[in-house]
């Protein structure tokens, strides 16, 4: 009992033990006796009733049948990529499945495939993919664009995997929303849309007309003010610059810096879907 018990992070089900040959007067006794604290209906802490977070978690999954799983905001939480908030667990169990039970919210639902299970700190929980679908149709885009950057910052995600991954799923609330923060994510303009979008932010921040596509410190730039001292570099494709694109461009910008330089990198979403910030940050820069 107590090696399940540390496993399960201090919490075992009436089942469990009476499949380790403890009987009911077994259990009734190590209830009297303190060595068995009820948590939830048919579930114990071992030893003392206080539990950590990942016990209570811990407790409400197993107080809901053997294939419940953690989801939704306490699975974020669980998997790092949102701070746990509240009291209340939220738990996915298969239809029919579960029951209720204090401060548990209990979502009955059909079609998670075998990559939407899986396994954090001993705990059944919904994947790092069924998670952030989940919370796609509750969050704002900041939040959103926030948690599919925490996930890819901790390595739960590549976002081109996320996108792969939503073809399988194209049928559950907030694929959508995933799919079109993604795609502006990776948005990309010609140079000849990049120009014509990014020239009138240039006037409205009162700066000249920039040169186009020279070369700067044995570098080709998109914009360069020479009597500025100001470069502005654009990215496309945000989520899948590889890691040596992302050393370049460290190379880059030390290299302007070096020569005296002020440089300025945007990316192409920026430019379309943001204009009042970056007009903010050139009229800043420039000053």
């Amino acid at each position: 009992m107590w090696a399940l018990a540390h496993e399960q992070h201090g919490v075992v089900t009436r089942a469990q033990l009476i499949e380790l040959d403890y009987g009911h007067e077994a259990i009734r006794h190590r209830l009297r006796n303190g060595r068995l604290h009820p948590v939830r209906r048919g579930v114990y802490a071992v030893g003392r009733p206080e539990l950590s977070r990942l016990g209570w978690w811990m407790a409400a999954v197993l107080s809901c049948g053997p294939r419940a799983l953690l989801s939704h905001e306490s699975a974020a939480a669980l998997w790092g990529i949102r701070p746990a908030g509240g009291r209340l667990t939220e738990v996915s169990v298969p239809d029919g499945g579960g029951r209720r039970g204090p401060e548990i919210v209990v979502h009955r639902r059909s079609g998670l495939n075998a990559d939407d299970l899986a396994r954090r700190r001993g705990i059944p929980v919904t994947g790092p993919v069924c998670t952030v679908v989940d919370l796609a149709v509750r969050l704002p885009p900041k939040q959103l664009e926030a948690l599919v950057n925490e996930a890819d910052k901790l390595d739960l995600i590549d976002p081109e995997a996320l996108r792969q991954a939503l073809n399988t799923r194209a049928r559950r609330p907030g694929v959508a929303l995933l799919r079109a923060l993604l795609d502006r994510q990776a948005f990309t303009l010609t140079d000849s849309e990049l120009e014509r979008l990014l020239l009138p932010i240039v006037r409205r921040a009162g700066l000249p007309p920039p040169l186009t596509g020279r070369s700067v410190n044995g570098f080709r730039v998109d914009f360069h003010w020479p009597a500025l001292g100001l470069v502005v570099e654009t990215d496309g494709l945000r989520y899948h610059r590889t890691p040596a694109q992302q050393a370049r461009d460290r190379l880059r910008d030390q290299a302007h810096l070096a020569a005296g330089l002020k440089p300025l990198r945007f990316t192409h979403a920026q430019v379309k879907f943001e204009p009042a910030y970056v007009e903010a940050t050139l009229t800043a820069v420039a000053l």
